[in-house]
């Protein structure tokens, strides 16, 4: 699966990448065969961090996802 992770409005850090590439890797355990995942982790209004995903299926089908918290991780597990 080719997975991107894009930050806006904020630094990007290694430990906020790895920690939505492993939650986004669970996938798997319900579609076996994912094409590509992208997420997009950024800030609203300085203090919302919001979490969107995009997967894209092999049978076409796309699953979107958005959630806003005021903590970056508790969006990615929410998302």
């Amino acid at each position: 699966m080719q997975l991107s992770v894009t930050f806006r409005h904020m630094d990007s850090t290694d430990a906020l990448k790895e920690y939505a590439k492993d939650k986004v890797e669970r996938i798997r355990k319900y579609f076996p065969d994912p094409i590509s995942a992208h997420v997009t982790l950024s800030t609203e209004r300085g203090y919302q961090h919001a979490a969107d995903v995009l997967i894209q299926l092999h049978n076409g089908l796309t699953i979107k996802g958005h959630e806003a918290t005021e903590d970056m991780y508790s969006s990615i597990d929410l998302v």
